[in-house]
């Protein structure tokens, strides 16, 4: 193998991997947007869950059984 076809295929090799890099930071990108999408659902989730939580144990009154 000469020089030239040495630096042709460094040449192939960069483009290749400069080409992986685009797609996989593309790749990351549109994970990073899910992950703020799950948070934010995450977020409102718990907060109904504490709402309907408050709202459900409120403290029963304080009666005597009916056998006293």
């Amino acid at each position: 193998m000469n020089e030239e076809d040495r630096i042709v295929a460094l040449e192939e090799m960069v483009a290749h991997q400069a080409k992986t890099i685009d797609e996989l930071s593309d790749q990351l990108a549109e994970q990073w947007k899910m992950v703020d999408r799950m948070r934010r659902t995450l977020e409102i989730l718990s907060e109904r869950l504490i709402g309907l939580e408050e709202r459900t144990t409120e403290a029963a009154p304080v009666t005597k059984p009916p056998h006293y």
